[in-house]
């Protein structure tokens, strides 16, 4: 479904929280998202279900994922899984999780034990799609020896700052989406010349451009996150501005990298 146009471009709502967030999320959603993104660690399954339900579009055009799994959770056992994601199911008040990644394999020994039981959930209709996030290229490996469901996508960081070439080129390889956080790196798009110059020459921003190249990419989807509802609006356009061959070679050349997500613990 994510190579689905309505789908391509999500919506990202970390920190989105309580009455506001709700609001946010439902003018969104009232806007043309048909993605949204959450996750257990992010403590608003709860308002993202109420957005879901107060917007006036059917829960079946939508595609809903959150995401199980963290190093500033308890150490995972299948029996975590398994509460956590009836948790998720009935805070969002879904049936089916669209999509359930798994969130940032801390230790070691992990990904052998939530994927499986991703898996059965699977098998048992609570779950649809299975992905994965920050995941490196071995991980996705064992991961894709575990199970036999296929893995859908991969949530990582990526953006004009950090292109991902390597990890993508390997994803559409194997037929896994590779779904874009932090597609604006927090904001440091609007600071780079070649970008705000294409922004300039097409009447538009470095934000419309960073998200305009993600969705230029086969297999990517970024997931930009906004409090603002104009800008989270505005990031709409972005669906509609087709950048030329000299756009993107411009930024392709980008050789400055930040990343924005990088625990010390984690090694790309």
């Amino acid at each position: 479904m994510l190579d689905d146009s309505q789908h391509r471009l999500g919506f990202g709502t970390y920190s989105l929280t309580g009455e506001g967030g709700i609001e946010t999320m439902t003018a969104a959603i009232e806007s043309g998202y048909r993605h949204i993104d959450t996750a257990r660690l992010y403590g608003n399954e709860p308002e993202v279900g109420d957005a879901i339900d107060r917007a006036s579009v059917d829960r079946k055009d939508l595609f809903v994922a959150t995401k199980i799994g963290h190093f500033e959770e308890p150490e995972k056992t299948p029996e975590y899984v398994r509460s956590g994601v009836e948790e998720s199911r009935e805070r969002l008040d879904v049936e089916t999780i669209d999509l359930l990644y798994h969130h940032w394999p801390r230790r070691s020994g992990e990904i052998e034990t939530v994927l499986p039981v991703f898996e059965e959930l699977v098998e048992a209709g609570a779950v649809d799609r299975i992905g994965v996030s920050n995941y490196t290229i071995d991980d996705v490996r064992r991961a894709r020896d575990l199970i036999d469901v296929p893995l859908y996508a991969n949530q990582v960081e990526m953006h004009p700052l950090l292109q991902q070439h390597e990890l993508h080129a390997f994803l559409r390889e194997n037929d896994i989406h590779l779904v874009a956080y932090s597609p604006l790196a927090q904001g440091t798009v609007f600071d780079v010349p070649e970008l705000t110059e294409i922004a300039e020459k097409h009447g538009t921003s470095a934000a419309t451009v960073s998200l305009a190249w993600l969705l230029d990419k086969d297999g990517v989807v970024p997931i930009p996150r906004s409090s603002d509802v104009a800008h989270a609006r505005a990031n709409l356009d972005a669906r509609d501005l087709e950048l030329d061959r000299e756009d993107l070679d411009r930024i392709e050349s980008v050789d400055d990298t930040v990343r924005c997500e990088d625990p010390d613990w984690m090694e790309w």
